[in-house]
């Protein structure tokens, strides 16, 4: 039995796909033609009475039995058999025709249908040697080559993110993480390299190890934040935004009575679709941040507006000036006001790449523009409840 299915599946994989199309093409009207002839010569043999005469019959007018001894194609027909034979062959040779006519229509049909699968099959090949920038791009009608060619190109497009998201993932945590790994080596290293240590200096040792790990901690769980936002699957459910910026400013009033700045809001209502998970967080980066980059007596205050379409909440904060060129790279892993980080500051740079992750996973989008006096303004925009989802 085995033997038998592998036989069979070698038989199955002799032809191609277009051949096998083109073959069942053409034996279809193979088949539709004998059909149609068997047909005709049944009707034609049984069911017609038939009257042979030739000429010169007396039951022939005398006009026409004279002069006539053969037609003028050279067949003669003397008797019904004559005659069905020959409509037999007729018959024959046109379905021969017929066949291989449709052989080559069902070639040229065939090529024509398997082609965009052979594209489709150029891209996989493609991609599992890593090419995951190239599509199929296929533009037909919306059919189901055509939708499954769309959907190749949106696994393509959904795996090039993915693997883009892993190598920008272990470049910044490898660049990030290089400099506390490099302090924490240095400071053992001087201390090993001392005559004498005194339990005072290995206490004040092990104290600033733990605050350089307590910092790459907070970029690690960052990183974490930043690849979760980025890929999170999202049920949309109506979140009340100015709960959730209440919610969030009483959450940071400690860091903002101890950074000396002043929050005024939320003012307003708006109810928006989204992930309430992932607004908070992102609401909470962005109160974060604005606490964090302003000065002593400086202010934040948030906004709320809504309509039909979108659902609006904005936070501007004071600060120092910042160009239109460096607010643009805000949003980028590790960047801050002066721009890429050098050196560890104040937060880990993530805060606003996260919120911008998260704002995009409920299909909203973020807007950061820089105060003519100093400081941002943040605009969060998201689908507004006040219209139902489809």
């Amino acid at each position: 039995m085995s033997d038998e299915k592998t036989v069979h599946d070698r038989a199955r994989r002799r032809f191609t796909l277009r051949t096998r199309l083109t073959l069942s093409y053409a034996g279809l009207i193979t088949g539709s033609g004998a059909v149609l002839i068997t047909l005709v010569y049944l009707y034609m043999r049984f069911v017609p009475s038939y009257r042979i005469v030739s000429a010169g019959d007396p039951a022939l007018p005398e006009e026409e039995s004279t002069g006539v001894s053969k037609p003028a194609d050279g067949i003669s027909i003397a008797n019904a058999d004559d005659f069905l034979d020959n409509l037999l062959v007729a018959s024959t040779l046109a379905l021969f025709l017929m066949a291989l006519i449709g052989g080559i229509v069902g070639w040229l049909i065939a090529r024509r249908i398997v082609k965009p699968l052979s594209e489709i099959g150029d891209a996989a090949r493609r991609a599992t040697e890593g090419a995951l920038d190239h599509r199929v791009g296929l533009d037909g009608p919306p059919d189901e080559i055509q939708n499954l060619a769309d959907t190749f190109d949106q696994m393509l497009a959904s795996l090039e993110r993915s693997f883009a998201s892993q190598h920008r993932f272990a470049a910044n945590a490898s660049h990030e993480l290089q400099g506390p790994l490099a302090t924490t080596k240095t400071m053992i290293d001087v201390a090993l390299s001392g005559p004498e240590c005194d339990v005072d200096e290995l206490r004040n040792l092990i104290a600033r190890i733990s605050d350089v790990n307590q910092s790459s901690i907070e970029t690690v769980d960052a990183l974490l934040d930043l690849a979760t936002a980025e890929y999170a699957t999202v049920l949309p459910v109506p979140i009340d935004l100015c709960a959730v910026a209440c919610a969030v400013v009483a959450d940071h009033r400690e860091d903002t009575a101890r950074a000396g700045v002043e929050i005024t809001g939320p003012d307003g209502q708006a109810i928006a679709w989204g992930s309430l998970v992932l607004v908070r967080q992102a609401v909470s980066n962005l109160v974060r941040n604005a606490i964090h980059h302003n000065y002593a007596g400086g202010r934040v205050s948030i906004t709320l507006a809504s309509n039909e379409k979108q659902a609006c909440l904005t936070i501007a904060n004071s600060g120092r000036v910042l160009s239109p060129a460096v607010t643009d790279m805000l949003t980028e892993p590790f960047a801050r006001g002066s721009g890429r980080s050098l050196t560890r500051g104040s937060g880990h740079g993530l805060g606003l790449a996260i919120a911008q992750a998260a704002i995009e996973a409920s299909s909203g989008d973020l807007e950061i523009t820089p105060n003519t006096d100093g400081g941002l303004t943040v605009k969060v925009q998201l689908p507004s409840a006040l219209t139902p989802r489809d």
